[in-house]
């Protein structure tokens, strides 16, 4: 079950779902529309290992719009800092992101309970296309969680993605044994 925007709407009066800034336009009728944040990176080696710190690189989005291009991996992030502390929050691409083939995620579309931060986005593009800074980017939805949670994202002391600022942050795979 997706909560509907009234719902979403009572959760922010109750603070569990925290998103700034907050635009009531964006809030459809069972979503939320994020934007693009103005800070891509990209990883410095064109090679990466699941075991080393790949580093990144950041950079801005000028006014005028960036081009991205295919066989290039970028990570951005929402322009939205949001917290949400009661339901399992997912990151959807928006059907106008998808149409100008802008992939969002690879693989990280759902977030956790007591995820707090902007949420960093896996881009990749199907055919060049000029990205600019705030242009909406994708949607969250929000799904309510059946039983009690133990232990929050943001409570937890192996959570490596807790607190994310406004800048992407790169995989923390490294962190992992295996």
């Amino acid at each position: 079950m997706i909560l509907s925007d009234t719902r979403i709407l009572e959760e922010i009066e109750k603070g569990t779902i925290k998103i700034v800034p907050y635009d009531r336009e964006c809030l459809g009728s069972n979503s939320y529309d994020v934007h693009l944040g103005k800070h891509l990176a990209r990883y410095v080696n064109k090679e990466l290992d699941a075991k080393a710190h790949n580093t990144i690189e950041h950079f801005d989005i000028p006014d005028e719009g960036i081009a991205l291009y295919p066989h290039e991996f970028y990570l951005g992030v929402t322009a939205e800092y949001t917290e949400t502390h009661a339901h399992v929050p997912f990151l959807e691409g928006k059907s106008s992101t998808g149409r100008l083939g802008i992939d969002i995620h690879a693989t990280a579309g759902k977030g956790d309970v007591g995820f707090c931060g902007n949420w960093t986005l896996e881009i990749s593009v199907k055919q060049p296309v000029k990205v600019y800074a705030g242009m909406p980017i994708g949607q969250l939805i929000y799904f309510p969680v059946d039983g009690e949670i133990e232990v929050k994202y943001n409570q937890k002391k192996n959570a490596k993605y807790s607190g994310q600022h406004n800048k992407p942050v790169e995989s923390m795979m490294w962190k992992n044994q295996f």
